[in-house]
């Protein structure tokens, strides 16, 4: 059976114990629809002409699993920020794990999403939020919707700032043959709230995993979202991830994706502007080799006056890999003093790696301050040599350029111990320590 049939006929036993009178109920019924309707994505798809997920769809992935031993924090630790103290959810095999997980309810409520969508208080402000921002025509999200079980919820209420970071973690585990992971997350930022969040998911075999990740932020006025994305996963696991965006006045949402590891990764990255003054930040480090294929969708919907937004995103591509950035600034005819920057910048190391970049503005608006560009290009001969004139080996030579290369978008990472950990994994990735301890 095919992998969309096997979903479509398993939807009703997923749905059979939900109220069919509750607001839920209805969101879930007509996504799957969608789903039905559309299927998965092609390369058919414009949005999706450099990427095939035909491979991603041939194991006969478990929907529902019944979830294995749990893990030891010892076990798992090395894929933690370890070194800070924060506040962690964690999930094994698609199931919350209370052992590697410490959540809050003080101020502000670090929980389940299965916990929101049951415990009245928390109920309304799903029921406000959730689904709110999605593209309802994507069917990766309609999916998602649909099969939603567990997941995140955060909300920081109106004046309140985390004290610490969150961390998600998604670990698979092997116990099932193939795996089919869909985690929802909602986080909801109230006016002048700040919250930090750093997402992980990890493989633990070499079977197969899947995941397909929704989720959706909402930064009130003048809140600040700060979220990192780590992504340095096993070549049997792959990940679709659609995040969607919505701000108020002068809040001020990043999102900074490090892609080092996995088969295939797609990242969706929506940011739509609801009032004035808003700053958003788009950046990104990916460092591939092998036959690994990382796909950059990006969306900055300037919809209001006086906002910003910041894209940078670095790529190094070696042997056989493939990247994809395809990014798009749209501004409105409203959204005057627009100032918008983007920029995709890639080295290709090897002759067979490909890069295809499309950076895309859409201005209706006549007095804004907007650029894009990219690049294609291979390490600077001269450098290079002058390095080595210098004494240093050609493989560290080679090393010092690419880490300077892609060292700067870290400038703006807000967590130590997250910008030091991710100099340690380009360091890995690189092939050379360069000061810094192993790390995974």
């Amino acid at each position: 059976m095919e992998l969309k049939d096997k979903l479509v006929s398993s939807f009703p036993a997923h749905e059979g114990g939900t109220d069919v009178r509750s607001p839920l109920h209805r969101i879930r019924t007509e996504a799957m629809k969608q789903f039905e309707h559309k299927g998965f994505p092609s390369k058919r798809e414009e949005a999706w002409k450099y990427t095939s997920i035909n491979t991603l769809l041939k194991p006969d992935y478990s929907l529902f699993p019944e979830g294995g031993k749990g893990l030891e924090f010892e076990e798992v630790k090395r894929y933690f920020i370890h070194d800070i103290d924060s506040y962690r959810i964690a999930f094994v095999d698609g199931r919350y794990d209370e052992g590697l997980s410490a959540m809050a309810h003080e101020g502000f409520d670090i929980c389940l999403m299965s916990t929101a969508l049951e415990k009245p208080g928390y109920r309304e402000v799903v029921e406000k939020y959730f689904n709110s921002t999605v593209n309802t025509e994507d069917s990766l999200t309609s999916l998602n919707t649909a099969f939603l079980r567990e997941g995140v919820f955060v909300h920081v209420p109106k004046g309140k700032v985390v004290d610490k970071p969150v961390q998600i973690l998604h670990f698979s585990t092997g116990s099932e043959p193939a795996l089919l992971l869909q985690p929802r997350n909602l986080i909801v930022a109230g006016e002048n709230a700040q919250v930090q969040v750093i997402e992980r998911h990890q493989s633990l075999s070499d079977h197969p995993v899947l995941t397909n990740s929704v989720t959706e932020i909402f930064a009130g006025k003048r809140a600040m979202v700060d979220y990192y994305k780590i992504q340095n996963d096993k070549l049997s696991a792959s990940l679709i991830d659609n995040t969607y965006i919505s701000q108020e006045r002068e809040s001020h949402v990043s999102v900074h994706t490090f892609s080092f590891g996995g088969k295939l990764t797609r990242n969706n990255l929506n940011f739509y502007h609801r009032g004035e003054y808003v700053e958003s930040t788009l950046k990104g480090v990916t460092i591939l080799e092998g036959q690994q294929h990382v796909d950059h969708h990006t969306l900055v919907n300037h919809a209001r006056p006086d906002c910003e937004s910041h894209q940078d995103y670095k790529g190094i591509y070696g042997d056989r890999s493939t990247g994809v950035f395809n990014g798009k600034v749209i501004v409105e005819k409203e959204a005057q003093k627009t100032n918008a920057f983007q920029q995709n910048n890639n080295i290709l190391l090897d002759d067979k790696a490909t890069v295809n970049t499309k950076p895309q503005l859409e201005i209706f608006a006549d007095d804004v301050k907007c650029s894009h560009g990219c690049t294609i290009g291979q390490l600077d001969d001269d450098a290079l040599f002058y390095l080595r004139s210098r004494g240093i080996p050609a493989r560290e030579a080679k090393a010092l350029m690419m880490y300077a290369f892609a060292n700067n978008v870290l400038e703006s990472v807000k967590i130590p111990e997250v910008q030091a950990r991710i100099n340690k994994l380009i360091a890995r990735k690189l092939g050379v320590r360069m000061g810094f301890a192993s790390e995974e």
